[in-house]
């Protein structure tokens, strides 16, 4: 009787101490994910600050009107350039 105690005894601290293993295992690959994405998250918070700088940057009214003026010629409107048009009634 004392035998099979301890045959039993021993199946259960053997299954314990593969659940343990496991649960070991378990637990260092989730950590290994979970630093992964926060470096995953990092990254494009770092993106995400850059994107808005560059929006900032090409946004400005000054930006794109030098862009204007230089790329495609464009020059600003003036009251001797401007043409007015009158409008004729009709009777």
């Amino acid at each position: 009787m004392t035998a099979r105690l301890n045959i039993v005894l021993a199946m259960i601290l053997i299954g314990c101490a593969l659940s343990l293993i496991n649960a070991q295992y378990q637990a260092r690959r989730l950590f290994i994910e979970l630093e992964r994405a926060q470096s995953l998250s990092r990254q494009y918070e770092l993106q995400w600050a850059q994107l808005k700088l560059d929006q900032s940057t090409y946004g400005k009214h000054a930006r794109i009107e030098a862009n204007a003026i230089r790329e495609l010629g464009m020059v600003s409107l003036t009251p001797d350039r401007t043409q007015y048009l009158k409008s004729t009634e009709l009777k």
